[in-house]
């Protein structure tokens, strides 16, 4: 039986990579100090001067975060909210299996 809403896109195995790969924070340098900021966030505060710093472009190219951020937009509607906590917990449970498998010694 085929999915009835099956989006016919093509999607990449590099793009596939990138998403697993995105740091979880990133390094910003200001007024000769460095800190760590959400991947997400657009703007971060300087430690050491409190000024406002942009750290993410508002560019009209697409970026990685922004599939994030359709993602996190989607996972915003109440019933995907427990549909992503299901397949969150799938994904632990096949990882958590998945180390069981690798051989030792």
């Amino acid at each position: 039986m085929e999915p009835q809403d099956h989006l016919n896109i093509t999607i990449s195995e590099d793009l596939l990579e990138k998403i697993r790969s995105l740091p979880v924070q990133r390094i910003v340098e200001h007024c000769g100090i460095r800190m760590t900021v959400s991947p997400f966030d657009f703007y971060a505060e300087c430690r050491q001067c409190g000024s406002r710093i942009k750290v993410r472009s508002f560019s009209g190219a697409v970026e990685i975060e922004d599939v994030f951020d359709a993602v996190f937009e989607w996972m915003n509607r109440p019933i995907a909210q427990e549909i992503a906590r299901r397949r969150q917990m799938a994904l632990d449970e096949d990882s958590a299996s998945t180390i069981d498998q690798i051989p030792t010694g």
